[in-house]
């Protein structure tokens, strides 16, 4: 059996960690009265109660007034003429409540190194765990936490943040011509008119601006036009955060209809390719209805881009990027279909049209299914691949598979037993027997893998990686195609 330490680190839910969110009621009869009570206070009365507000407010969020001040601005469809300050941020107090992102649960974590490796000392790393904060409604975020392990594979977290912060969505965000195309392309319908009259570079009020222009020159409809193009610019947004916000305040929040009901399991890795290294999180977006993965991009936590994943191998949950590039493509295990694990290569980072099979369950307690638990770590041994696996009782476990260097299509070894399993402090919880996890890091000799008991908390394994390739080579391969 592989010696494997537990940490006696728990990271659990904080119900005081709160975000701001516009509260949309839907419905004209809900904001009309409001507002009209809004209005016909006296301006003392107004300033009164904004005051009281801020009293009892302020403390707990970055610029409370900002945040005032653009939920009023959605207010537009109501509000008429110009009004007070004090109103104008009353208005939108009332329409702003505070959504603790972990009330439900947290768990979930991935782990990368951090950009900022100074004022270290020897043997030291600094890291980065994302996490999926989980509130009511069961809408997911992603949350930050930092920390440092040592050469050792001791593991010190730093303070938790009692402030948040969403950060804001970019406007007027440019995109080629024939990234947009080709996003189209993949099920939306536009009309050749509006094709051959879009910029080979536009915004999303660009090209609204020349639809309508279009539209009243031409006496045609372009509905469905403007629908395919909206949607497009609502998958495909930048988020931006204050660099005075610590990255422990940043909480990544659904903005786009496609992730409305969660952005779920963020698997995240420091991507590197001629010399240059960004962060790349693959996550599954939900809104209710149905599923799509989904990617982030950033060089500093600071700026995130997200984008769709698209092509007909761009399916199902638990998709993880390798590192690197593999022989000039980018490579990515998945889950297609729900049961096995899968790998596939593309020459487009956003694009991925084929994939086959890498390893299928075959043991007691992975026959259910299983999958990867984050991105492949690089060894002198192969690739590394931290897996899932469920079996009776709807029994989560997780265990290794080794792939190969050159090709990691072929799949080299994996485990005959589990490499964790719920013990009985970590069975009970949210959703009980489950350990999981999005991913890990390998730091000097160790493998450090922090990990979600039943959804309920996050804590660390750390494991020597001598041990886990040793113990792999003893392992059988068992596949029965």
């Amino acid at each position: 059996m592989i010696p494997i330490k537990r940490t006696n680190l728990h990271l659990k839910p904080y119900p005081r960690k709160v975000v701001l969110r516009y509260l949309d009621f839907g419905k004209p009869e809900r904001f009309e009265p409001v507002v009209r009570y809004v209005l016909g206070l006296t301006e003392a009365e107004a300033e009164e109660q904004l005051k009281a507000i801020f009293a009892e407010f302020e403390s707990r969020h970055f610029d409370l007034q900002s945040i005032f001040r653009a939920n009023y601005l959605k207010l537009t469809l109501y509000v008429h003429g110009e009004h007070s300050l004090a109103k104008r941020l009353l208005m939108g107090a009332y329409f702003t409540h505070e959504y603790s992102i972990e009330a439900a649960a947290l768990f979930n974590p991935s782990i990368v190194p951090h950009p900022d490796q100074d004022d270290l000392k020897e043997g030291e790393l600094r890291f980065i765990l994302s996490l999926r904060a989980t509130g009511e409604g069961h809408i997911s975020s992603i949350a930050f936490q930092t920390g440092v392990v040592n050469a050792a594979g001791e593991i010190t977290l730093d303070p938790t943040a009692t402030k948040l912060t969403c950060g804001h969505q970019r406007a007027d965000v440019p995109f080629d011509k024939s990234f947009v195309m080709r996003q189209l392309e993949d099920g939306g319908v536009i009309s050749d008119l509006v094709r051959d009259s879009l910029p080979n570079r536009f915004s999303e009020r660009e090209a609204l601006e020349l639809l309508n222009r279009l539209q009243n020159e031409h006496d045609i409809e372009l509905q469905p036009d403007r629908e395919q193009i909206a949607k497009v610019f609502d998958l495909n947004y930048d988020l931006a955060y204050s660099e005075a916000s610590p990255l422990n305040s940043r909480v990544i929040f659904p903005q786009s209809r496609s992730e409305s009901n969660g952005m779920e399991d963020a698997r995240f890795v420091a991507f590197t390719d001629k010399g240059e290294t960004v962060y790349l999180g693959t996550y599954t977006a939900y809104n209710g209805r149905k599923i799509r993965p989904q990617l982030i991009k950033t060089k500093d936590f600071q700026y995130f881009r997200i984008r769709p994943f698209y092509g007909k191998a761009a399916t199902d949950k638990g998709m993880a990027l390798f590192p690197e590039k593999i022989n000039g493509k980018y490579a990515m295990v998945g889950r297609q279909g729900g049961r096995c694990l899968s790998i596939m290569f593309s020459d487009d980072l956003y694009f991925w049209e084929d994939y086959q099979m890498l390893q299928e369950p075959v043991r007691d307690w992975e026959i259910l299914q299983m999958g990867n638990c984050g991105s492949p770590v690089k060894t002198p041994y192969g690739w590394l691949l931290l897996t899932h696996a469920v079996g009776p009782m709807r029994k989560y476990v997780l265990s290794f598979s080794l792939l190969d260097l050159h090709n990691p299509a072929i799949l080299l070894a994996s485990l005959d037993h589990p490499l964790l399993s719920a013990n009985e402090e970590e069975r009970e919880g949210y959703v009980p027997n489950v350990l999981y996890t999005c991913g890990l890091i390998l730091h000097g000799e160790n493998l450090i893998i922090p990990y979600a008991m039943s959804d309920s908390a996050v804590s660390f394994a750390v494991v020597e990686l001598k041990a886990v390739i040793e113990e792999l080579q003893k392992g059988k391969i068992k596949q029965t195609t």
